[in-house]
């Protein structure tokens, strides 16, 4: 091809050749729209690679400055308010012997190009300094209240185990503990909680002594101290604004900082301008064990509550439940002092404005019913019922895993998405595909998530007083009827109990049913004797106009093995006629034994079956196991009759009369 050149830069192909096709200009131009112009930028301000890299992201901070935020009517500049939030966290950290705690700085040290000037406090005269250790001469980083993203890159980066799967949820181990440690479990006993507390037979709450508590406190502050970095969430607990709680949750691991931001609720960052000092504060060295030689330990693993010094320290376990339970029990105590009943309970709202709670043990239904599309979710796990009505305490939910399916659990399965926790699961190793049927490392898997990831979920999680509150117990014998209305002595003796019944021991060929009983439904993290909330539970009940409910999700037509489990259709029809109150409006009959109310005929459940007496074939055989539940009952609730707590005794004896009679 030929072409001519032209001495003033002007280049053109021969036009006999091309056609008539128009000449390619390459001389420069002042015109700025012509049609080839010099697109090229100004060369990066960068030497390195990690100058480049340090330009990819934009200065931000969840702490955003607030336009202007005052203290005391005093403005307060930006640099005094991140001095006063690290010396904050500093003063969380100090040690029994160091009482200003470490040098703290924000920020990763891996992007750290120098150590941190610190600017020293002048002393005007000689300090003489005492207690000088490595530790005082190092700086702890404090990642503090980090973002979901930097999370998952601190733990992809530094946290063996730690994965993000297919859907784009990290995957993390818990290590060898892969659920709660109930016996491990300490409460310090002081004049605090001597007179408060429910101590005992029964009691989950196992005694120790303050300066106990204080060598672990000191372990665990030590090796938090004693780590390159630490990660801090400062949160809230109870979504009532007038009766939060400010948290602290200070960890070793991305995996627990992670955890907590989607459990706990979620300060704003003018929320957490205003933070100041916590109300609690939990010390999570889960990685480093407790001495088993220091007095009242019976293993590596303690978690340990002090109530006075509002403070909560784990050693030995990396399972991230425990900080989860561990406040609500803290809750248990503190609301209660301020006449607000805590409960374990999951939480809905009609459209209408109806509230309903759900109480249950694991197996009963509690989460697949409480989750119900024509109804707002205001919780799935933990709640307060205080004058204003009802609030979720948590900010996310905590799921089990275990045979998960997107058909039966669709709100669950979509939440499991960016930014949700699964823990201990197995997934595939090319597509990073979870196998939620795989129980390989534990059948406890889990996965955390904030609320919000569940589409009918009343943000904020707040409520009217409840109109019905449900008791849920799935009855393997078979002798519970499907629904009984409570009076309100049966709503609190059931309500005590916290009874169902599961199949146990199936590998050992046992087919026999076995009684669980858990007070209050969740007799692990209640702090006070079950008979305070359940008479708490009564009188807001009986001053809102809240209706008992008994609903066994279990047996009929027999007990495990010979009978069948009701439908869930029919107990779909049962709870829709609660929401509505057409049970209400129903004709009852009085059964024998437990003398509980039940309807003669609901619309869209057989009526045969609302009267478990009838679809037994062999009436003998009904009675026994009638009897034989009533008595286990009975020998359950000795432990509650004769208690003495504080000045308070004897429980009263419509309570008891309101249990089975025989």
């Amino acid at each position: 091809m030929a072409s001519n050149g032209v001495g003033n830069g002007e280049f053109s192909f021969d036009s006999k050749r091309r056609s008539g096709l128009p000449k390619i200009q390459t001389q420069k131009t002042d015109d700025e729209n012509a049609v080839c112009h010099d697109d090229s930028a100004t060369p990066v301000k960068a030497q390195t690679l990690d100058e480049l890299h340090s330009l990819q992201k934009k200065k931000s901070a969840p702490t955003t400055p607030i336009k202007s935020p005052h203290v005391f009517g005093v403005a307060v500049s930006e640099e005094e308010r991140q001095k006063q939030q690290l010396q904050s966290i500093s003063a969380s950290l100090a040690s029994l012997t160091r009482e200003t705690g470490p040098k703290v700085v924000k920020g990763d040290p891996a992007r750290q190009a120098e150590t941190p000037k610190v600017q020293q406090p002048t002393h005007h005269h000689h300090t003489p300094a005492l207690n000088i250790s490595d530790s005082g001469l190092k700086f702890t980083h404090i990642l503090y209240n980090l973002s979901p993203a930097e999370l998952y890159e601190q733990a992809i980066k530094y946290e063996k185990g730690s994965f993000i799967t297919s859907s784009g949820a990290l995957a993390t181990l818990s290590g060898a503990k892969t659920g709660r440690s109930p016996r491990d479990k300490r409460v310090v006993r002081d004049e605090t909680t001597e007179e408060d507390l429910w101590w005992g037979k029964g009691s989950p709450n196992i005694e120790m002594d303050e300066q106990t508590f204080l060598i672990n406190r000191e372990r665990a502050v030590d090796y938090l101290c004693s780590l390159e970095k630490v990660f801090v969430n400062d949160q809230f607990l109870n979504w009532d604004p007038n009766n939060r709680i400010k948290v602290r949750i200070v960890s070793a691991r991305a995996y627990h900082s992670l955890f907590m931001h989607n459990m706990c609720i979620r300060p704003t960052p003018e929320e957490l301008e205003d933070f100041g000092t916590p109300d609690f504060t939990i010390y999570n060295a889960g990685q480093f064990p407790c001495n088993r030689y220091t007095h009242y330990m019976t293993s590596s693993t303690s978690i340990d509550i002090n109530l006075a010094r509002r403070e909560m320290v784990i050693l030995g376990t990396q399972y991230a439940g425990e900080m989860k339970k561990g406040l609500f029990g803290v809750m248990h105590y503190l609301m209660p002092k301020r006449q607000i009943l805590s409960l374990h309970s999951g939480c809905n709202m009609g459209k209408e404005g109806d509230v309903a709670l759900f109480f249950g043990l694991s197996g009963t239904g509690k989460t697949t019913l409480s989750t119900d599309h024509n109804r707002y979710l205001i919780g799935d796990d933990e709640h307060c019922w205080s004058n204003h009505g009802v609030s979720n305490i948590e900010g996310g939910c905590y799921a089990k895993c275990i045979d998960l399916s997107r058909e039966k659990e669709p709100d669950i399965w979509n939440a499991i998405k960016f930014g949700t926790v699964l823990e201990n699961v197995v997934f595939e190793e090319y597509t990073r595909e979870v196998d939620y049927t795989d129980k390989s490392v534990t059948e406890n898997t889990r996965a955390a998530y904030p609320i919000e990831y569940i589409p009918n979920a009343k943000i904020p999680c707040v409520g009217p007083h409840p109109k019905n509150v449900i008791l849920l117990a799935c009855d393997a014998f078979g002798v519970l009827p499907p629904v009984s209305k409570l009076n309100l002595a049966q709503t609190m003796y059931h309500f005590i109990s916290g009874y169902t019944a599961l199949v146990a021991g199936t590998e050992d060929g046992i087919k026999e049913p076995t009684a669980t009983f858990s007070a209050c439904f969740g007799a692990a993290f209640i702090m006070l004797h079950p008979t305070k909330y359940a008479a708490m539970l009564a009188e807001k009940m009986q001053k809102h106009g809240a209706t008992g409910w008994l609903v066994n999700t279990g047996w009929s037509g027999g007990s495990y093995g010979s009978g069948s489990r009701i439908k869930l259709a029919y107990t779909r029809k049962i709870i829709d006629a609660i929401h509505s109150g057409a049970l209400l409006n129903a004709e009852y009959k009085k059964t024998e034994v437990f003398g509980l109310e039940i309807p003669t005929e609901l619309e869209g459940v057989p009526s045969e079956i609302l009267d478990p007496v009838n679809t037994w074939p062999d009436k003998k055989a009904h009675k026994d196991t009638l009897l034989k539940l009533g008595g286990l009952f009975r020998k359950n609730f000795e432990v509650f009759t004769n208690y003495k707590i504080g000045t308070d005794s004897n429980l009263t004896e419509e309570i008891l009369a309101a249990g089975p009679n025989f």
